[in-house]
């Protein structure tokens, strides 16, 4: 059992960065691909990134560029680093962590074990 918490989210102008931080309790994220999806209101949630345990990661097309996913194993850490932010990117932003292989980079939030509760970023134009 693995407990995760979010933090770093707030109100930020269009063109600003926020680092987005989730941190492990309970087990190790290195036993974990470590993931972050976000949400809008009305719409499904979408995967935004993920570093495989190994360290490979991915990121959704639309924030390719923009965005960098990143972990600290002796933190017990992930991060999501975001800049260039835009009005679109407002969302609830959750992390999660799914016990997988140590290159797999899974990518359906059905695929994870694990979730945090989300912290809410809002992006202003």
């Amino acid at each position: 059992q693995v407990q995760l918490v979010e933090s770093g989210g707030g109100l930020v102008q269009a063109g600003g960065s926020l680092r987005l931080s989730c941190v492990a309790s309970g087990r190790t994220v290195s036993d974990y691909a470590m993931g972050w999806f976000r949400q809008a209101p009305g719409k499904e949630r979408e995967l935004v990134a993920v570093i495989s345990r190994g360290g490979s990661t991915y990121c959704a097309d639309s924030m390719k560029g923009r965005f960098t996913i990143s972990r600290d194993n002796a933190k017990n850490t992930a991060y999501l680093q975001m800049n260039s932010l835009k009005p679109e990117d407002t969302a609830v932003y959750y992390c999660a962590a799914a016990v997988s292989s140590y290159v797999f980079t899974p990518r359906r939030s059905g695929e994870y074990d694990y979730w945090g509760q989300g912290t809410q970023v809002t992006v202003s134009s």
